[in-house]
């Protein structure tokens, strides 16, 4: 009869929201607790508390998907025909950007503990949308950058990690918060900057330019402010571009076309062209590169943290949906098969944080042995973490079985997402050239990385042939670049390894020493070796109890 159900629906789980995506992170957690003082500890975990539980309800996952499901729409021109070159986003995103903002995740380098308080945030911040992320990203990347001229330092560091999110285009002295964008790469170069063919022609006022050119990748063209490379009569240097100038003009910033890119869709990549754009100089002429290290370390770390961060979101949904679906007479979890993927999966994302959280705490302690871990192992941190990203979140999808092939479910967001950060801010094989220069060069870094690891010696064998085994491959340099990928992804699971023997839960330990280092597991996930306790580690990834 019309309007009577066939049927009624059952064994279909809850959707996962109204919970707190940090305090259910176990990994998470923990890490903060251990890499943060005890003086500041209450604090930040209230504070992390507060934005997982935003992160985790309905109305703000809504967001996530509006701003999604509308991306950015370029407007060139004015209904006059003036040229204006502006990106209108959906209301979700600004929401997002503004609750980004203001829960501090551009405020990381003046406050205790900063940067393990912004990491966890910034991973917990992805699991809703990646895309607000980017300028985030940036905005705190910038920092360093600009403390290279205590006086651009002085303007613009208190606009950047301001929490109020003070969106529009005016002159930025007129704004209680700005955010910043990047313009690096170019057509003919990518990667290798120094290929880059902008030109900067100095002007009459000391550190001013006229730049002309173009970037290939420009994200968050919307900002108040941009850090881009460009050749000066002295070499390649990093200049300041702002989007309005002081008096109120607009600068010239000519945004051709935003990219259409396979993912990370709520954020506007745009290619701009330069042409008598105004610029101010950001540190010597010729130390472009010098100049932008720091922040290209900070922003790789982002890499890693968003990919942790993608990669929790996804086994969370995965082992949220098994515990509450029922096959083949019992739940999906209890399965020893779907147990064996689940459990692989948690293995790789608690890895993934826990190393990320611990670069974080270097850079909060600052020293001279933390910068010189930090100098090797973020870039094979960046290296590894994103590259695992992908396949853990096809996997996770695949625990969903078709429900995990439709957008509603939210996983076709994640894959989709999930490559992007292995090729932002250097592609896998300028990460793994990375770590071979620091090697060369900086035999400080070894060192440094060797004693992290040498923490954990002796506490389970597995590990110490592992590390035996790193020893000959760094023993032997000739002919390293073409297996640097293998050296550095040795040199990332012996980290993950050491920190997860000395601080995890023994069966998480054993488990991972036996899957990465014993030799006994499969090419794909669900692999894990026989006679592992493999219940508390999908219990352990559990988003919701």
């Amino acid at each position: 009869m019309a309007g009577n159900p066939t049927h009624t629906v059952t064994n279909q789980p809850p959707a996962l929201v109204g919970y707190d995506v940090f305090g259910a992170d176990r990994a998470l957690v923990e890490a903060v607790d251990r890499h943060t003082a005890a003086e500041v500890l209450d604090e930040v975990r209230a504070e992390l508390s507060a934005l997982g539980r935003a992160a985790g309800s309905e109305q703000v996952q809504e967001w996530g998907a509006q701003a999604n499901e509308f991306p950015p729409r370029l407007r060139t021109h004015d209904r006059y025909g003036h040229r204006i070159d502006e990106v209108e986003f959906h209301p979700a995103w600004h929401r997002m950007l503004g609750k980004g903002v203001s829960a501090g995740l551009t405020s990381a380098w003046n406050r205790p503990a900063g940067h393990v308080r912004r990491a966890a945030a910034f991973l917990v911040w992805t699991q809703v949308e990646a895309g607000n992320c980017c300028p985030l990203s940036m905005t705190h990347a910038a920092v360093p950058a600009l403390r290279t001229d205590p006086a651009l330092a002085a303007e613009w560091e208190p606009r950047l990690t301001s929490t109020i999110y003070d969106r529009g285009l005016r002159p930025a002295a007129e704004k209680a918060g700005a955010l910043f964008g990047m313009g690096m790469t170019e057509k003919q170069g990518g990667s290798d900057v120094r290929a880059n063919t902008t030109r900067a022609r100095p002007l009459a006022e000391a550190g001013t330019y006229e730049l002309t050119g173009h970037k290939w990748f420009c994200s968050a063209p919307m900002s108040d402010g941009f850090l881009v490379l460009a050749q000066a009569p002295g070499g390649l240097t990093c200049f300041l571009v702002p989007r309005v100038l002081a008096d109120g003009g607009r600068n010239v910033f000519l945004i051709q076309r935003l990219k259409d890119k396979l993912g990370n869709r709520s954020n506007a990549s745009a290619e701009v062209e330069f042409d008598g754009t105004w610029a101010r100089v950001v540190g010597e002429e010729g130390r472009g590169v010098r100049t932008i290290i720091d922040m290209v370390a900070a922003t790789r770390l982002d890499c890693a943290l968003g990919s942790a961060g993608l990669m929790r979101q996804a086994v969370a949904q995965a082992v949220h949906h098994c515990e509450h679906r029922e096959a083949f007479g019992g739940r999906l979890a209890d399965k020893p098969l779907m147990r064996n993927v689940l459990a692989d999966l948690a293995l790789e994302s608690e890895a993934a944080t826990t190393l990320a959280l611990r670069l974080a705490a270097a850079h909060d302690d600052g020293s001279e042995h933390e910068r010189a871990f930090l100098r090797l192992a973020v870039p094979a941190a960046k290296y590894w973490i994103t590259k695992r990203c992908a396949p853990i979140a096809v996997e996770a999808a695949e625990c969903l079985g078709g429900n995990g092939y439709v957008e509603e479910s939210g996983l076709p967001r994640l894959v989709r997402e999930s490559p992007l950060n292995s090729v932002w801010e250097g592609a896998g094989n300028v990460q793994a050239l990375d770590v071979l220069r620091a090697l060369r060069r900086e035999p400080g870094a070894l060192d440094a990385c060797l004693t992290e690891i040498g923490r954990a010696h002796g506490a389970d064998h597995r590990l110490d042939r592992a590390v035996k085994d790193l020893f000959t491959e760094l023993a032997d340099m000739e002919g390293a670049e073409g297996r640097a990928r293998r050296l550095v992804e040795r040199l990332a699971l012996v980290l993950q390894g050491s920190l997860l023997v000395r601080f995890a839960p023994p069966e998480v330990a054993d488990a991972f020493c036996a899957s990465r280092f014993g030799g006994d597991r499969g090419a794909s996930f669900g692999t894990l070796p026989g006679g592992l306790d493999l219940a508390p580690l999908v219990e352990r990834a559990r988003p919701v109890s």
